[in-house]
């Protein structure tokens, strides 16, 4: 008898066509900086139109693109079906890690962009950093990448460093919704 009463069907994403299987479990550093942006942008669409989602909600571009972000806000409503998104959403985020690094930065991010996805976010838990793109007739461009540095390091930096370092995001769907490097990277430091 298997007591294994019942067994989630592994993750896949569909990349240019190709299946691949995606990585069964994140490190909890991942698991935890999606759990925080998902909490940000949550709390601050409260009642507004734009719908924040969570890591596990595919999203269809075509037959041959389905993703899995980190985390998204679809803003068009009429995008959001049982089964998904349908169509791109307004902005994607990409907790990378060394297996899913490739895609994120290559075939994902292109197709995005052609689809539209206003702003993408790739997010380096380990470097405590966020590298925002701007979409802009169907590519991304860099806007900045935003880092947590911790005290001792700014102490040892001239002022011309310190004026280097963007700590604070600001989201481009709204003109209030700034996040804060820190508030991503909340209580990730976690033993190995």
């Amino acid at each position: 008898m298997n007591n294994l009463a019942y067994i989630d069907p592994p993750v896949t994403e569909r990349i240019e066509g190709k299946t691949y299987l995606m990585s069964p479990r994140p490190r909890i550093d991942h698991t935890l900086v999606s759990a925080n942006i998902y909490r940000i942008f949550g709390n601050y669409l409260e009642g507004k139109t734009c719908k924040a989602f969570p890591d596990g909600a595919e999203v269809h571009l075509d037959k041959d693109n389905v993703y899995v972000p980190d985390g998204m806000i679809v803003c068009d409503r009429s995008k959001i079906h049982r089964k998904g998104i349908y169509g791109a959403p307004d902005l994607v985020v990409e907790v990378l890690s060394p297996s899913t690094m490739n895609h994120d930065r290559g075939p994902k991010m292109r197709h995005y962009a052609a689809a539209g996805v206003k702003e993408y976010w790739l997010v380096l838990p380990l470097e405590k950093s966020v590298e925002v793109y701007h979409g802009h007739d169907g590519t991304f461009e860099l806007d900045c990448v935003y880092t947590q540095v911790d005290a001792e390091d700014l102490a040892d930096m001239d002022e011309k460093d310190r004026a280097n370092i963007h700590t604070v995001i600001p989201v481009s769907l709204y003109d209030d919704l700034r996040v804060r490097v820190e508030d991503v990277f909340d209580d990730i430091d976690v033993e190995d």
